[in-house]
């Protein structure tokens, strides 16, 4: 009975020192988000929001719905924007 009552108390032990760090430590932390940047002035383009990512918070937002409105936001402007010349390599063109 005792044995088990000591390899209890040993093991809650073991718990502790490998949840408390003492058993290794950890790779250093690193930003993976891409850098939010959307132009401050000028209109807005479909790709702008397209590729817009946005960081959470502990009580931030739904991000479900917020990508919802991104993306009717994205046809909407796709919608109004003329499409865009095809680029040529026409030597004239100069």
């Amino acid at each position: 009975m005792w044995f088990f009552a000591v390899l209890i108390v040993l093991l809650i032990g073991a718990v502790a020192v490998v949840a408390a760090g003492s058993g290794g430590t950890m790779s250093e932390e690193y930003d993976d988000r891409p850098d939010v940047r959307v132009q401050a002035d000028g209109p807005l383009t479909a790709q702008d929001l397209r590729e817009v990512r946005f960081t959470t918070a502990i009580r931030g937002y739904r991000a479900s719905e917020v990508d919802t409105l991104l993306a009717r936001l994205t046809e909407q402007l796709e919608a109004d924007q003329p499409p865009e010349p095809e680029p040529t390599n026409d030597p004239d063109d100069h």
